[in-house]
């Protein structure tokens, strides 16, 4: 997809040529830069950087220096000494057409970061120099989009989080309503159990007493006399059994 582009800096950055410098650069320093464009053509970036720092120490202001030196740390994925080199671009005797190009990488290298409100800046600073930039425009359309996009999750992060903490509160008092129901399930069955113990000791004891008498007064009369029969039946027959008994034997000496 298009918004793919800023991940390919060379085909919109380019290599600053030699016949950029000014008339009075050192010939020192232009043949440190062209051997640098050839080792970044070759895709020898390190070697490359290497280059156009020894080009920068015999020339601190050298556009091309700068430039192309931000161009080899960006393609070793050195996003942040690359924005540096770019800024130092910015700061040197450049064109507009080149100090364009530097806000345009810069805002790539911090779309690498995902930092997406300074390279929306970025790129509109590339703009304000170049307006007919088209990939400039569509990478800042691009950066507007992803920070809208970042800025809704962290909003809905932050509502989802509302959410969470009132359903956790909200678990948090069922548990403790559930706890409460279940300490006063268990008091009221240990009451029951205690009323229950009490009954049964009752009727234990109840078991264990005399019964009351349950006759009736008629009932109880009878039950007397036939206990008084019964006495006098017992008498008549020790009476009997005293007259049947021999007499008293007299000596017949």
């Amino acid at each position: 997809m298009r918004y793919r582009l800023f991940h390919m800096p060379v085909a919109v950055i380019g290599i600053l040529l030699c016949s950029t410098l000014a008339a009075s650069a050192q010939e020192g320093t232009n043949k440190l830069i062209r051997k640098g464009n050839e080792q970044y053509k070759k895709q020898q970036y390190a070697d490359a950087e290497a280059s156009y720092k020894k080009a920068l120490e015999r020339n601190a202001r050298s556009v091309a220096g700068h430039y192309n030196l931000g161009n080899s740390l960006y393609e070793q994925k050195r996003f942040e000494a690359a924005r540096q080199q770019y800024a130092n671009t910015l700061k040197t005797e450049a064109g507009k057409a080149v100090k364009a190009d530097a806000n345009y990488n810069i805002g790539n290298t911090f779309m690498e970061d995902k930092k997406w409100e300074e390279s929306i800046k970025s790129y509109k600073a590339a703009l304000k120099a170049n307006p007919a930039d088209e990939q400039a425009r569509y990478n800042l359309a691009y950066a507007q989009a992803m920070l809208k996009k970042q800025q809704n999750q962290q909003q809905g992060g932050g509502n989802n989080k509302d959410k969470n903490d009132k359903k956790d509160q909200k678990n948090k008092d069922k548990d403790q309503k559930d706890d409460q129901q279940k300490n006063q399930d268990k008091k009221d069955q240990d009451k029951q159990d205690q009323q229950k113990d009490k009954e049964q000791q009752d009727k234990e004891q109840q078991k264990n007493q005399p019964k009351p008498s349950k006759l009736t007064q008629e009932e109880a009369k009878r039950l007397l006399q036939a206990l008084a029969q019964q006495e006098k039946k017992l008498q008549e027959d020790k009476m009997k059994k005293a007259k049947a008994s021999p007499g008293m034997v007299e000596k017949d000496w």
